[in-house]
């Protein structure tokens, strides 16, 4: 009796064991089926509308897939585990082909769903997102409508009689008009953009001592040329910002912008009383910093930025391909 038992557990164990371990060869081509299908066949086929080249692969995948689990199984009943009798070639095939397809489809199924919620999320928080932007914007625009009109009222109180205080009040507003208006648009006319700059460069005129002598040459722009907004003020905000102060010698800035066919020529240059410290080390150097990072995303390959310092003058040249 006790031989009985011993051989049935026996018998039992060694049956259980090749069950699972042929079940398992499952697995290894579910997983196979599953990554080829979700890496390759959607992205290449079914992501670009190719329904036909995706179905034929799918069946062909699938196929190739049985018909190997199918080998696999039959040579592993034969080899390891010496089954007699074998199962038949057609009946294993076809329940490969039922379990795999079975499988896979289950599987997509649920990673389809798992990323569809996960989509939602994200359209949801984007979406909450936009409606803060929008009222951030909305009230945005409250505070420049008030600003100006406290410009207006400081105007109307200005005596007639001091005509350069109400020019210099004049020039402020148009400079942040441009700024809070005209400039909300990814790009704007390069005329208007070279108009803010005389308008900002008079500006400075008036705040410097006259002692400083700034050059300012323009040549007319290429018709329908467009720019980001505010790129060309920084190295002119720079240059004013950093020009010496000499008693017994030249300051001067110097303003130079040009176009040929869609390319932008802007050249500005100063005088510098301290040659070993240049205004980036000088100052945090964000202005010039912002300056680069945007002409990186604005215009990648497109730009040329290059900085020239000797005992007397500082120099930034900077080329655009505006198209």
């Amino acid at each position: 009796m006790y031989l009985f038992w011993v051989t049935l557990f026996r018998s039992y164990t060694f049956t259980l064991s090749r069950t699972l371990t042929v079940e398992f060869c499952y697995l290894i081509f579910i997983t196979a089926d599953y990554y080829l299908l979700h890496h390759f066949l959607i992205p290449r086929y079914l992501v670009k509308k190719k329904y036909a080249l995706f179905s034929f692969a799918l069946i062909a995948l699938i196929a190739v897939s049985a018909w190997l689990r199918t080998l696999l199984a039959i040579q592993m009943n034969l080899s390891v585990f010496h089954a007699t009798p074998l199962p038949a070639f057609q009946t294993v095939l076809v329940n490969s082909v039922i379990n795999i397809s079975l499988w896979v489809l289950v599987i997509t199924v649920i990673k389809m769903f798992a990323d569809r919620t996960q989509a939602l999320r994200q359209m949801e928080s984007l979406e909450k997102e936009r409606i803060k932007n929008e009222l951030d914007y909305l009230k945005a625009q409250i505070n420049p409508h008030a600003l100006f009109n406290s410009i207006n009222t400081v105007y109307g109180h200005i005596d007639k009689t001091n005509p350069m205080a109400r020019k210099i009040l004049l020039q402020f507003s148009e400079l942040l008009r441009y700024q809070l208006y005209d400039c909300s648009a990814d790009k704007v006319d390069l005329t208007s953009e070279i108009e803010y700059i005389k308008n900002y460069v008079s500006f400075q005129r008036l705040r410097k001592e006259d002692s400083l002598t700034v050059s300012l040459q323009v040549e007319p722009p290429e018709a329908g040329l467009k720019i980001a907004p505010l790129l060309l003020v920084v190295p002119i905000e720079n240059a004013f910002k950093f020009v010496s102060s000499y008693s017994d010698k030249e300051n001067k800035i110097c303003i130079r912008l040009c176009t040929k066919g869609t390319a932008l020529h802007c050249q500005v240059s100063n005088t510098i009383e301290c040659p070993q410290a240049s205004p980036l080390e000088k100052s945090s150097g964000i202005g010039i910093a912002n300056l680069k990072r945007r002409l990186e995303l604005l215009y990648p390959g497109k730009f040329e930025y290059r900085i020239h310092a000797d005992n007397d003058f500082y120099e930034i040249n900077l080329n655009i391909d505006l198209v």
